[in-house]
């Protein structure tokens, strides 16, 4: 085989890899969180109530088929955008007794197995991390907008903050061990097919 065969064999290859791709990202699903018309927030049961919200984070949902149950979510919170509304509360949550931002900036959650348990409910299992520590949570969804590219998903998750070394107070405030987060996200499929659910 000469040069020119060669070459002409590795461009064919190219362009056979290239339309295979193009066939592969064109036959899945393409979702887009809309982070402004979004929202993840936080609740703990207190002498003095703590809740709020952060103002900076990131989610993406990525299907590698139209299966409904084989979506991967990622969230990436940053931890010291966190908004309560009173500075002494965020200025406390950012430390080292809460959220450790300075060393641990992000809050995440990676999940690995989704499981649709309704028409338009989920229970999407979990890696959830904070102040570095991961352990195994459990975010339950619900959907609506199915099938017309459209959407919210609005999810809940509960947590001991003692579990992640979270084990101190705040003074003059008696604060519970639960967390609970609520996640309200828009999103709206950008391209591809639309996902197939469970009947």
């Amino acid at each position: 085989m000469n040069v020119f065969d060669k070459i002409l064999v590795c461009t064919s290859l190219l362009c056979f890899a290239g339309n295979i791709r193009a066939q592969t990202a064109a036959g899945v699903p393409v979702f887009k969180i809309v982070t402004e018309d979004s929202s993840v927030r936080f609740a703990v049961k207190a002498s003095v109530a703590i809740e709020g919200t952060f103002d900076k984070w990131e989610a993406t949902l990525t299907y590698p088929s139209t299966d409904a149950e084989a979506g991967v979510l990622d969230v990436k919170i940053h931890a010291d955008s966190v908004n309560t509304g009173s500075g002494m509360k965020d200025d406390k949550l950012k430390g080292k007794d809460f959220f450790n931002a300075k060393d641990d900036p992000y809050i995440t959650f990676h999940s690995t197995k989704v499981v649709q348990t309704g028409p338009t409910a989920f229970d999407v299992q979990g890696n959830f991390t904070i102040r570095g520590v991961s352990k195994p949570e459990t975010l339950t969804l619900t959907i609506t907008g199915k099938g017309m590219g459209v959407g919210e998903i609005k999810g809940t998750m509960a947590f001991d903050r003692k579990e992640f070394g979270m084990n101190s107070g705040i003074p003059f405030i008696r604060i519970a061990d639960r967390v609970e987060v609520s996640v309200d996200l828009k999103g709206k499929r950008v391209s591809g097919p639309p996902l197939v659910f469970k009947q």
